[in-house]
């Protein structure tokens, strides 16, 4: 499944991603494509998109000097997090982590800079808070999700050319 659509794109020879990492002299693991540097490009982008802060984008490319991950795909999961889903998810982190401080919240919200700079202090502790559990907590259960089908997508197309390759023994 997922390692079909990538597996496509690889088998090409000299494709267009080759000529852009020999072009530009870019490490191959920053666009490589397997288990590992996926699932981890996906935790790195989705941590980095949970963080209530500008420029998500330069935090995931921070790393890369010290990490492998695909730089691609963490910034595609960092842009998760854009203009239209940026309140509700905000707004989800502020409401988690209240019910995890066990504070009761601010009853009423209104969409102001007046309401916000007034209210900055009741906000901000909740939802870093929340943002933390979806960053580490939520980011870590994606990551494991995708690792676990990968793996299995890999034992069914072995499963899959091994039962090929018994019926044409048997023939």
């Amino acid at each position: 499944m997922i390692r079909k659509a990538f597996k496509k794109k690889q088998d090409k020879p000299q494709s267009k991603i080759d000529k852009l990492i020999e072009r530009y002299k870019l490490p191959r693991e920053y666009l490589s494509v397997n288990r590992k540097s996926i699932s981890r490009g996906i935790w790195f982008g989705l941590f980095w998109g949970f963080i209530p802060m500008p420029f998500q984008m330069v935090g995931v490319m921070a790393l890369t000097p010290f990490l492998k991950f695909n730089v691609p795909i963490a910034i595609a999961m960092v842009w998760l997090s854009n203009p239209f889903t940026m309140p509700p998810m905000y707004y989800m982190e502020y409401l988690t982590g209240n019910a995890i401080l066990g504070w009761e919240g601010i009853g009423t919200v209104e969409l102001t800079m007046h309401w916000f700079k007034s209210h900055w202090d009741q906000i901000v502790v909740p939802l870093y808070v929340g943002t933390t559990f979806y960053s580490v907590v939520v980011s870590t259960l994606i990551y494991i999700l995708v690792n676990w089908l990968w793996i299995r997508s890999a034992k069914h197309a072995w499963r899959g050319r091994r039962r090929a390759l018994k019926r044409d023994d048997a023939f």
